[in-house]
């Protein structure tokens, strides 16, 4: 009996031990590597495998493929691997040939085909890089909470926002986001979807989605510890406070301004469900403020862009685009060199809020803002809750306005404060409304420009409804039809801003063409951005 009882037990542990070793061959086979001697890798990791590995071992040109509908839960974090500008890429499972292509945008249809990374909670990120980590490409990937109730202040992070990262040797650099899924779930508070502190970043073709709260500001895509370059393209993005913000807290590193910035082919936009006495309000007032802001920029590109749904909130009164140089964002800040040009904005309570230098906190004085060739479309203070008001501006000197077409309720320009030089108001089409360009303490019309726009260019506008003796009050050399349907437009009714053949405008402008908005330049600038 003693022998048969060895032998048995001799059996279940080498039964144990053919387990562990099948287990443990299982385990390895979920991270596979392919390669040639030396060369580049393809390291494809399969549910259950591990990520974590996967990246640490990852050398400069290896990819790695996670397997599409797997879950992996992080944080996970991109290393640092030296000097090496070779790309390290991490995508999809799922061919190129089954994905959005290289220019598309990517759609919660796509999820299916996606890996997802999942953030674990306890405020962590699903995604994160390490100091000075550099030359990573992702594409194709799904990044989200584990749960509805996970806790999450920034799923995505492409560089520090904290003290942490003082200086540029420790910003992480040349990083790619492309064609991914990055969401929030529906009635989850989450701050933030990409926080951009990085160098040289692009993210491109992806949807961000879902980023809200009923107490504090939040962003799709916002950075302010970063010098860029900055390339954000041909995105969807989705939030309550900034939809897309630079600046708004006070850089570790010093004298950082976010830098060389391009904003093109965007649909900005936030959902009607999340406003109270809206037919789809889906039950939770989520805090609103605007669509785009920048309190330090410089060098910035916003084109293309077609920006969506915005309504006074705790932000009443302010821009729809605020253009406000905030010392927030430290004493460096500033607002630099800026084009806006070819931009749809629509269904909004007013349109822009600029400001050269802060009131209250230690900055520096901005300068060089170019507005040109854009549609403003419903700017109604009345539905959407502000003063309907096109443009509010102090202290910004050198501000071009150029070739717009606003349809607004307000007034067409609100000036206060320090006076700006260098203003340019030049072939614009808007309504007067009841106060057209009005200066605190200064009537409307050229009182307001001598006070506020000294030695100002304002020729070839075409101002609507003034009324009788209004063109008294306003420079020569513009157009003051009593009421917009006189401007001899297509059909005003319908949405045709362009004009007709027979308008007495046509060809009007400084510079031989029609007044107000290029409309075929804007289309062909728009097409494609907004996918219902």
């Amino acid at each position: 009996m003693r022998g048969r009882t060895r032998l048995l037990s001799v059996s279940a542990a080498g039964m144990l031990a053919v387990v562990g070793l099948a287990l443990g061959f299982a385990q390895r086979r979920r991270t596979v590597s392919t390669q040639s001697a030396g060369g580049p890798r393809t390291i494809s990791v399969r549910a259950g495998g591990d990520l974590r590995r996967a990246l640490e071992e990852a050398r400069p040109g290896d990819t790695i493929t996670l397997e599409a509908g797997a879950s992996f839960t992080g944080p996970f974090t991109l290393p640092n691997k030296g000097a090496s500008s070779d790309w390290i890429t991490v995508r999809t499972s799922t061919p190129d040939s089954q994905l959005p292509g290289a220019s598309e945008r990517v759609s919660p249809a796509h999820s299916p085909l996606l890996p997802k990374l999942l953030a674990p909670g306890g405020g962590d990120a699903a995604l994160q890089t390490a100091p000075g980590a550099h030359h990573w490409r992702l594409i194709g990937l799904e990044i989200r909470p584990a749960s509805a109730d996970t806790l999450v202040y920034d799923l995505v992070k492409l560089g520090d926002g904290s003290s942490a990262q003082d200086s540029i040797e420790k910003v992480p650099h040349d990083l790619v986001l492309d064609r991914c899924l990055i969401t929030a779930f529906p009635t989850q508070t989450l701050k933030r979807g990409v926080a951009l502190n990085s160098a040289e970043t692009s993210v491109v073709n992806s949807y961000i989605a879902g980023f809200k709260s009923a107490e504090q500001d939040s962003q799709a895509v916002g950075g302010w510890n970063g010098p860029g370059p900055f390339h954000v393209i041909n995105n969807y993005l989705e939030a309550s406070g900034e939809n897309l913000m630079f600046g708004g807290g006070p850089p570790a590193i010093a004298g950082l301004v976010p830098s060389d910035i391009e904003v093109r082919r965007n649909h900005l936009f936030k959902p009607l469900s999340w406003r109270q006495g809206e037919p789809s309000f889906a039950g939770t007032r989520w805090n609103v403020k605007n669509i785009l802001e920048l309190k330090s920029a410089r060098r910035v590109v916003i084109e293309g862009n077609v920006l969506e749904n915005n309504w006074g909130d705790v932000n009443w009164g302010y821009g729809t685009i605020n253009l406000t140089v905030r010392g927030d964002s430290g004493p460096q800040a500033t607002i630099e060199d800026v084009l806006f040009r070819n931009n749809l904005i629509m269904h909004a309570p007013n349109g822009f809020n600029i400001l050269g230098k802060d009131t209250y906190q230690p900055s520096r004085r901005g300068r060089g803002v170019r507005i040109v060739n854009n549609l403003f479309v419903d700017i109604d203070g009345a539905r959407w809750k502000g003063d309907g008001e096109w443009v509010k501006i102090s202290d910004m000197p050198d501000v071009t306005f150029d070739h717009n077409t606003v349809l607004h309720t307000g007034s067409l320009i609100l000036a206060y404060g320090p006076p700006c030089a260098g203003f340019v108001f030049t072939n614009n089409v808007a309504r007067h409304n009841s106060y057209g360009v009005i200066g605190q303490d200064h009537g409307p019309g050229s009182d307001t420009l001598h006070a506020y726009f000294p030695a100002a260019v304002f020729r070839r506008n075409l101002i609507a409804g003034a009324g009788d003796g209004y063109p008294f009050f306003y420079p020569a050399d513009n157009f003051y039809p009593t009421k917009l349907t006189k401007a001899g437009f297509v059909n005003l009714e319908a949405g045709d801003y362009h004009l007709a053949a027979a308008s007495p405008y046509k060809n009007k402008a400084t510079d031989g063409k029609d007044v107000g908005c290029d409309l075929d330049a804007l289309a062909e600038a728009t097409a494609g951005v907004v996918r219902r």
